[in-house]
């Protein structure tokens, strides 16, 4: 069973192939910042997957994109995180800090503050906001001195997430937030260095993974991406072209890792799979959880070193033993996701595997 083998890359070793993604659960504290006491418990629960990547974390206030959204932007905050990184690693585990930065998916009702962007590029829909479902707002464009003070808070949360006992870090690049927003022509319309060519539009995404590893090396740096991914009102036409330039100068670092989120329209995978030869996570996006024999396939076809799974690990602390055994998965009611609620976030007990009900189904 190749998920539950160990991994050896250059940058990460791993003791099984499969990573807890990334998932907002928004129960931390709405005015500090500050994690829940049980999301220590919560991460301890999952310790047994290869890599734990923790929900996104905001590198300042402007940057956060939901109430209950836990930053890394002060000593506050950072001392709450160490209790989290203890006690995963006490459980054997290891977890990336994933920072990031919403962008212009973002809200006054939220932040207090306009939000901002490459480009005054308006999203599409709505966002939820500490009032509920509300309209988008359009929002600022950044200027050319404020993106290197938004570099240097990527840099400043990545240290204090070090500090704070994480074994790395992980920016988001994904999901139409702030680095792809540079990435993609549709909310890019700048027309300075930062802006127009594919080129000038991996500036920004460069200039923020170059002063994280600075700052804490590039073994313990990754990136996620997500080309072609619509979400959030983006559009990305030539990400074939984009894509390829940005792994071409991410080539220069050993990365732990290339975190890429394959969609059924784009097949991602496909394309950059052969221009990476670092360590790739990949994570399948569909309407159903990624299964046991799609991870598998993904190990056995070459595409990802290692799979994340998403959903599946929140109703399933003890994913990889469930996994070995072929045992039943247990199912996430979808309103317990996100929210203050404490009901649906450490209540989810592990196998037991004495039990008369866990040996029958187990033999199934």
């Amino acid at each position: 069973m190749r998920l539950l083998e160990a991994f050896r890359g250059t940058a990460i070793q791993l003791p099984n192939r499969m990573a807890m993604a990334p998932m907002t659960r928004g129960r931390a504290d709405d005015v500090t910042g500050v994690p829940h006491p049980r999301t220590a418990e919560y991460y301890a629960q999952r310790a047994s997957a290869g890599l734990i990547v923790s929900e996104g974390v905001w590198v300042n206030r402007t940057g956060k994109s939901g109430p209950g959204i836990p930053g890394l932007a002060t000593e506050e905050q950072a001392e709450a995180w160490r209790a989290v990184t203890a006690a995963v690693h006490e459980e054997g585990g290891r977890i990336f800090a994933q920072l990031w930065h919403a962008g212009r998916v973002s809200h006054p009702g939220v932040t207090g503050r306009t939000p901002v962007a490459p480009s005054a590029v308006r999203q599409a829909g709505r966002i939820f906001s500490a009032e509920g479902w509300t309209d988008t707002v359009e929002p600022r464009a950044l200027g050319e001195g404020e993106i290197g003070e938004v570099v240097q808070d990527f840099a400043a949360a990545a240290r204090r997430a070090i500090e704070a006992g994480f074994d790395g870090v992980e920016l988001h690049g994904a999901n139409g937030y702030l680095i792809q927003e540079f990435l993609a022509g549709n909310t890019n319309r700048r027309e300075d260095r930062y802006g127009g060519s594919a080129a000038a539009r991996l500036r920004f995404p460069l200039e923020v993974v170059a002063a994280v590893v600075r700052q804490i090396g590039a073994a313990r740096v990754a990136l996620r991406i997500s080309p072609g991914n619509p979400e959030n009102d983006i559009s990305e036409d030539d990400w074939k072209e984009v894509y390829a330039l940005l792994v071409a100068e991410l080539r220069r670092y050993e990365l732990a890792y290339l975190h890429v989120i394959d969609t059924p329209d784009v097949e991602a995978l496909s394309h950059l799979r052969p221009l990476w030869p670092g360590t790739l996570v990949a994570n399948l996006r569909s309407e159903e959880p990624t299964t046991q024999d799609e991870g598998e396939s993904l190990i056995e076809s070459g595409l990802a070193d290692v799979v994340a799974f998403g959903r599946l690990f929140i109703a399933n602390p003890d994913l990889p033993a469930r996994f070995a055994l072929r045992a039943p998965l247990a199912q996430a009611d979808r309103d317990v996701y996100y929210g203050a609620r404490l009901d649906g976030y450490t209540d989810f007990p592990a196998l037991e595997p004495d039990s008369a009900k866990f040996a029958c189904s187990a033999r199934s």
